[in-house]
């Protein structure tokens, strides 16, 4: 097993890595900024190197400093955590050949995965339901109308190298289409420097259903069940939940069964999300792979007890999965997990869980989330606030923007009041 690994990254989830390796007797290394120097993962991590200035695009984003930071300290393999360089294949590749391990996918996993077109090419190729439309780039807003009318409105308008309910648009005629393609365009380009679009069926009254994959370097794949994140705002995510109240057994294996076909077809090493749009009817069509730890991860431990970084980190040292599939609900291997072993004849399922992201809005900014620094925090179980570590002198460049919790086990209607009363 590895004997120190860096966390390529910052704040929840890099505590989150420094948890579970501590657990598993592995030494950890943080990076900061000069901003976050007194951030509570710099003080948990066993060491701490300092890589830049504020701003992420002299820091987290800079791979040369990781790759110098690791070997500065003789960590054998990188955790990127989510956002930054998670789903960056060139940073994946540069760091097998540095000899580094990259705790995740291999980069031509990421790279396929992280092209919506090709992504989509794939899927159809494995087999995997994929929703009616046109797979490949749109030259301009004239083409757009016309292949909005072949597919029939309403359509969704999307960004190839699209991602948090950028670059994506709905269009219900062909006025909408023309204005959407070329608004949709323009946003592409200035937030992720790929202007290519496509153009795909709109699934009316569509639920977010995604499915939470895990693969071995020997063929070994499985799915963790779903998490339902149809509660969305601007296309953001606001509620994730599992299991799915939508979803039943034969639905569930089936969406299964075809993550993992998409998951096989790419040679998926790690843990990994396939997103599914569904519709009123049940059918569902793949939407997008993400090639990284969810934020919304945590929802899927709580109801299978199985610790995806932990995982991850294994699979990345060439372990095989200790898990296998067994009517659609992952069943620790021998010699691993004892706790889940006691407990498997206990359908995983009969935990729920959610987990909710609640922003801070601002009405007169026209009710969008509003930035603004926390100084103390109410847990919702207990309604005891707490001092926020590094708040005295974090930077405002730094803003907390939402927080997080998880209603584990808990009413609806009760885990929402908790949740409403703990973030005003």
């Amino acid at each position: 097993m590895f004997n120190k690994i860096l966390i390529a990254n910052r704040g929840e989830i890099a505590c989150r890595v420094i948890k579970t390796a501590r657990k598993m007797g592995i030494k950890t290394v943080a990076v900061y900024s000069e901003a976050d120097k007194d951030a509570l993962h710099v003080d948990l991590a066993d060491e701490a190197v300092c890589i830049g200035p504020a701003a992420s695009k002299e820091s987290y984003l800079v791979m040369d400093k990781i790759i110098a930071a690791c070997k500065q300290t003789g960590a054998q393999a990188v955790h990127p955590g989510y956002g930054f360089l998670s789903e960056n294949a060139e940073f994946s590749r540069r760091l097998e050949e540095e000899g580094i391990k990259f705790i995740g996918p291999k980069h031509y996993s990421v790279g396929k995965m992280g092209d919506k077109i090709e992504s989509k090419k794939l899927a159809l190729e494995a087999r995997v339901n994929t929703i009616p439309g046109y797979n490949e780039a749109i030259s301009g807003p004239d083409e757009a109308v016309k292949i909005a009318q072949g597919i029939g409105y309403p359509v969704m308008i999307k960004a190839s190298a699209g991602g948090g309910g950028k670059g994506l648009r709905v269009a219900f005629n062909d006025k909408e289409a023309h204005e959407g393609f070329s608004s949709c365009v323009s946003e592409a380009k200035n937030a992720f420097g790929d202007d290519r679009v496509f153009i795909e069926k709109y699934v009316l009254e569509p639920r977010h259903i995604e499915i939470q994959v895990l693969g071995d370097s020997f063929g070994n794949y499985v799915y963790l069940n779903e998490r339902d994140c149809s509660i969305q705002r601007r296309h953001q995510k606001v509620i994730e939940e599992a299991p799915s109240p939508f979803v039943d057994q034969a639905m569930r294996k089936a969406m299964g069964e075809q993550a993992v076909a998409l998951a096989r077809a790419v040679q998926y090493e790690s843990a990994g999300t396939v997103e599914f749009v569904v519709g009123a009817d049940k059918s569902f069509y793949f939407l997008e792979m993400n090639t990284r730890l969810q934020v919304e991860h945590p929802v899927t431990e709580l109801i299978t007890g199985v610790d995806l970084v932990e995982l991850m980190i294994r699979v990345a040292y060439g372990e095989k999965l200790p898990l296998t599939q067994t009517r659609g609900n992952p069943r620790p291997g021998p010699g691993r997990y004892r706790r889940l072993r006691r407990r498997r004849n206990l359908d995983v399922l009969r935990l729920h869980d959610r987990q909710a992201d609640r922003s801070r809005r601002h009405t007169r900014a026209g009710n969008l989330p509003h930035a603004r620094r926390a100084e103390r925090l109410r847990h919702p179980r207990h309604f005891v606030e707490h001092p926020v570590p590094g708040c005295a002198d974090a930077a405002p460049a730094l803003p907390v923007r939402q927080l997080q919790y998880r209603l584990h086990r808990r009413g609806i209607p009760e885990g929402l009041r908790r949740l409403d009363g703990a973030a005003r």
